[in-house]
Formats: structure tokens, sequence, C-alpha cells
């Protein structure tokens, strides 16, 4: 594996843990301000990070195949 692929990995993952970070508290802002929405802000905030994590996953995965 090249260092280039090894960079675009930690970038994918960086990316990723930033993304479900930021969902992950606007989502906990969201319920502290309704907490009637609750699940639905649940069910959105786990189907964004599902996608996010699917990024990430396809990200690593060309730069195995790339590098």
């Amino acid at each position: 594996m090249s260092s280039l692929a090894g960079v675009g990995i930690g970038l994918a993952v960086i990316g990723a843990g930033l993304g479900i970070g930021r969902i992950g508290g606007s989502a906990v802002e969201g319920i502290a301000r309704q907490p009637d929405a609750a699940s639905q802000i649940q069910t959105a905030m786990i189907i964004a990070a599902a996608l996010i994590e699917g990024a990430a996953f396809f990200a690593i995965i060309m730069a195995f195949i790339a590098g």
C-alpha cells in the first residue's frame, strides 16, 4: 500500500468521524429542544450515519484498490 493510499484512508476516516459527530450533536440538540420528536430525529440520525459510513467504507476500499 502506498503512502498516498494511507492518506486517502485517513481522510476518509476523519471525514466520517466528523460527519457522524456533527449528526450526533445536532440530534441531541434537536431532541433537547423537542423531546416529542425524539423517535423521528433518532431515525433520521441513524439513516444519515449509515449513509456516511457507507461512503467512508467505499472510500477506504477504493484507496486499497488504488494503492
